[in-house]
């Protein structure tokens, strides 16, 4: 079948709109009709060529998806034509070691790494392989996932709001509550008030924190937080002696959104003895962190978290569900809605930080 998509051709280069041939799904697969795809900046660095999962290309990138089941392959039986879904970035197996734990997000299956490096061939351009962002590659007309990785979306949820869930929404809030599990009355730090800051902010909500401050270096940010249930904010300077005037001895947790190992040696800092730091923002690769060890001493932890250690036919409903009762805002984070021709302007919105989340729609 053929389809519109979005193709990195070049690394640094606009992406450009191609007429691609998508398969058929096979056995144990879905195809889904997209309908709405957020732009995240995960997908930014794969454009830069720093993604550590796009070395080849062509290749179709997106990943925060939600659209319409169009077909399914031979045994799949959780979801049929018609039903609306979420694609997670999961696919787990359900088999191996970390899966029986119920540590979804580090399944360790045989067909994870191939899907995360793009999955098996189900796109072609001029007869070429082209591969798929984490097996999806969601700025496209359809996409042909695992069963595994299709969760189904209440019809009450708008399909802009519910693709947020599978991305930037599960891995905010779930840094919270999956990965810190901070308690009620909590203090709380969360620097970096981007689409996944502003969600780790209303996880710490969700959770009952009574202090949240929200630290960013833009202004518009640091309303768009306070907006979203920060009851604080700093700009740039000296983050743990700005937190510690307003948490004296320092908040009991921090979250980095930046993904900039400075960045988290601040946090880890303005925590108080015994507080627990997370790094949420992905990292550059083979940058050193550098913290002063007699923090580690008094009892405080570091830790990171993959996709807020998801377990997504778990957490993704119950998301959704606080959106439906009102406990979870996904409109006030959709910034724009933008049709498929205009990724390249989507994209440029994104890498300049005036957007909460962009959503390309269908």
């Amino acid at each position: 079948m053929l389809m519109r998509a979005a193709v990195l051709t070049g690394f640094q280069a606009p992406m450009e709109i191609r007429e691609v041939e998508i398969a058929d799904p096979g056995p144990g697969e879905v195809r889904v009709q997209i309908k709405a795809s957020g732009v995240c900046g995960s997908d930014l660095k794969a454009i830069d060529g720093k993604s550590p999962v796009v070395s080849r290309l062509p290749f179709i990138l997106g990943h925060e998806s939600a659209g319409v089941v169009e077909s399914v392959g031979a045994g799949v039986t959780s979801v049929t034509p018609g039903d609306h879904v979420i694609i997670s970035m999961n696919g787990p197996c359900g088999r191996c070691r970390p899966c029986g734990a119920g540590r979804f997000h580090l399944c360790s299956g045989p067909a994870r790494l191939p899907t995360i490096m793009g999955g098996l061939p189900r796109i072609t351009l001029d007869g070429q392989e082209t591969r798929r962002f984490i097996g999806i590659g969601s700025f496209a007309e359809y996409a042909v996932v695992s069963e595994a990785m299709c969760v189904k979306l209440r019809k009450g949820v708008p399909f802009a709001a519910g693709c947020l869930l599978a991305c930037g929404v599960v891995t905010g809030v779930g840094a919270v509550l999956n990965v810190a599990e901070v308690p009620p009355g909590a203090s709380v730090l969360v620097v970096g008030c981007g689409g996944v800051g502003l969600n780790v902010i209303q996880g710490a909500v969700l959770a009952g924190a009574t202090t949240i401050i929200a630290a960013d270096v833009a202004e518009h940010k640091l309303k768009l937080a306070m907006r979203f249930g920060a009851t604080a904010t700093l700009t740039a300077g000296d983050l743990p002696k700005q937190v510690a005037e307003l948490a004296p001895g320092g908040v009991d947790y921090a979250f980095d959104a930046t993904g900039v190992p400075g960045v988290l040696a601040q946090a880890f800092a303005a925590t108080q003895p015994g507080g627990t730091t997370v790094m949420v923002g992905s990292p550059p690769a083979g940058k050193p962190l550098e913290l002063d060890p007699g923090l580690l001493f008094a009892s405080r932890r570091l830790m990171g978290t993959q996709g807020g250690d998801a377990a997504p036919h778990r957490d993704l409903p119950m998301l959704a569900a606080q959106y439906l009762n009102g406990r979870l805002d996904l409109d006030g984070l959709i910034s724009e809605r933008l049709p498929l021709d205009q990724i390249n302007e989507a994209v440029d919105h994104v890498r300049q930080g005036t957007v909460a989340r962009t959503v390309i729609t269908f």
